[in-house]
């Protein structure tokens, strides 16, 4: 394999950011100082929103020097944790270690009303200096005179669940097995705190980007909604990151430049904009956001209006890699059909998906549909006994497997088993609902916590379609590969997705110039041939953007027509690309 290329750290430069975001405690607050002074009031009430996970502690400590007359925790307001441990309840999926339903809860639902008002009203009763409101649901209680908004990316949030550093929205149970805190967190808390930022986004005075401990950025908000108005109308990669496996590769290192130490990176999140994060760049400056800001900040010019009115402010696509190259085969699996969905965990859509293989040893392996004619009900059976550990399942019997190359494509609609076999690195293209896995064997291996996988056999032959067999996985989601059209320099092909899935794909090989249209609609991009290529405008409408190799970038609605050519090393060379679309 080359050198890699693959840029860890890509960016939007935001226009004539320059001075706009300064960089740790002692800037954040001075600058805070600057602001409270140019209200020339007697009293000014600083209001700090925090997203769930954000260290309120630290943000409390730093504001000390500013000599508050009163500080308000909005912690002081909450409803006592057992009655928000039953509240959740109902959402949070009961003994199950995996999923729970998605809710309708507000932070008002957290907060005792009587308890608001009344620190409400000793805020009132501060008639001179400096009064800070800080934690979750803080702009509850006050408005703010000026209003910060401090962020954190979910993934930040996932590692400091792991080192039991947060706990859940409104309780302390950062003691608590870090997955089961993330189910609450899914399922419950980063719903509440979207609603609550959706709202509040409008009228930011202040960003603070709170992902690294005591080295905080904050940024004017009139310069981060410039700056996400700027990612929406153009080019642009969100932040990635990578993750081990119990099954995980070898390939990622290499091809994303990652710890050749590290024992594997099984995930690699290249465009999840739920989790993935989003940076800025202010003059020399970089902020880091949750990328999903740019979603709910300018839904109709990143989206379109068609994916807009059936999604609303949702990603409805995600890019992500599995890599097994020297790992070991992905759990034996199947994603719910979407009345399933809908009726036990409150999705409006299921996740669909496909595998595209970027890379495959020779030997590589893709299970897709069960084999003709088996006995479904001995192959349910199987399933539990294995579950029970009383047997292995007996794969061979029942299960299609292919063999897998390089390029080849593989449509998983909803209801299909599969599993990706050994000695692959899978380009995962899938609707957004990515954590609706029901896993009916694992080849008897545990997680890296040491402990059993959870299984759901029960969950998962309530969503098989049976009749999805190897003749039905040759005709209809094997390299279902169209030739559509061609010009100077390039072709394309439709390589999917399937008619029960609302993805489509297309794949372009070429080495000169190829025209793209957004057609009023999102594009997702994965450079799966080529060592870079650059995107450009025909109507200089944004910068030339260069992507490298296994990159993906979005392209937004509203940049409209664009091209992708061959660059620097690719000059000459064919290349290719994998794009992604909502059909409507």
């Amino acid at each position: 394999m080359m050198q890699s290329n693959y840029d860890k750290q890509p960016y939007v430069a935001v226009p004539n950011g320059a001075g706009a975001c300064v960089t740790g405690w002692q800037a954040v607050t001075d600058r805070l100082s600057k602001a409270v002074a140019a209200r020339s009031m007697k009293r000014t009430v600083v209001t700090i929103e925090c997203y769930t996970g954000v260290n309120e502690a630290e943000i409390a400590e730093a504001l000390k020097v500013l000599s508050p007359a009163r500080v308000v925790c909005s912690s002081d307001a909450f409803l006592a944790p057992e009655v928000l441990d039953a509240k959740v309840a109902t959402f949070n999926g009961g003994d199950d270690p995996v999923f729970g339903i998605m809710n309708p809860l507000r932070m008002e639902d957290f907060i005792d009303a009587d308890q608001v008002a009344k620190l409400a009203s000793e805020i009132e009763q501060v008639q001179d200096g400096l009064v800070i409101v800080i934690g979750n649901g803080a702009s509850l209680i006050h408005p703010g005179d000026i209003l910060v908004y401090a962020d954190l990316a979910r993934w930040e949030a996932q590692l400091r669940m792991r080192r039991d550093e947060i706990s859940n929205l409104g309780v302390s149970n950062h003691d608590l097995k870090w997955s089961l805190q993330y189910k609450r967190a899914y399922f419950t808390d980063w719903r509440v705190c979207d609603r609550l930022k959706r709202e509040l986004m409008g009228r930011w005075d202040f960003v603070l980007d709170t992902n690294l401990p005591n080295e905080p950025r904050m940024a004017e908000g009139g310069a981060v909604r410039a700056g996400l108005k700027a990612a929406a109308s153009r080019p642009f990669r969100v932040v990635p990151f990578f993750d081990p496996a119990p099954w995980g590769g070898q390939w990622i290192k290499e091809a994303c430049d990652m710890d050749r130490s590290a024992k594997n990176y099984g995930w690699g999140f290249d465009c999840v904009p739920e989790e993935n994060s989003l940076l800025l760049k202010f003059g020399e400056t970089l902020m880091e956001l949750p990328s999903i800001d740019v979603v709910f900040q300018e839904p109709r010019a990143l989206l379109g209006d068609k994916v807009h009115a059936r999604f609303g402010d949702e990603f409805p696509i995600r890019f992500d890699f599995l890599d097994t190259i020297e790992g070991g085969n992905l759990s034996f699996q199947v994603h719910p059909l979407t009345e399933y969905i809908q009726q036990h965990f409150g999705m409006h859509y299921t996740q669909d998906e496909s595998y595209y293989y970027l890379d495959a040893t020779e030997d590589a392996t893709m299970y897709l549909g069960t084999k003709a004619g088996i006995d479904r009900e001995a192959m349910v059976e199987d399933l539990r006994a294995a579950q029970r550990g009383e047997k292995d399942f007996d794969d061979a019997t029942y299960v299609n497997c292919l063999p897998a190359k390089k390029h080849d494509h593989f449509l998983i609609p909803a209801g299909t088993v599969h599993c990706g076999g050994d000695g692959g690195m899978v380009l995962e293209i899938s609707a957004t609902p990515y954590i609706f896995t029901f896993k009916m064997w694992d080849w008897g291996r545990l997680g890296l916590d040491g402990l059993p996988r959870p299984i759901n056999v029960e969950r998962g032959v309530k969503n098989i379609a049976w009749e999805r067999d190897e003749h039905y996985v040759r005709e209809h989601l094997h390299n279902n590969i169209q030739a559509l059209g061609s010009g100077e320099g390039w072709r394309e092909e439709r390589t999917g997705l399937h008619e029960r899935e609302f993805i489509e794909t297309r794949r372009h090989w070429f080495t000169d110039t190829v025209p793209h249209d957004t057609e009023g609609g999102v594009n997702v991009i994965n450079l799966v041939e080529g060592r870079e290529v650059i995107v450009e405008s025909p109507s200089a409408a944004f910068e030339p953007f260069v992507v490298h190799y296994a990159e993906t970038f979005i392209v937004p609605a509203a940049v409209g027509a664009y091209t992708i050519r061959p660059h620097g090393e690719s000059i000459g060379k064919e290349c290719a690309t994998l794009k992604a679309y909502v059909r409507t």
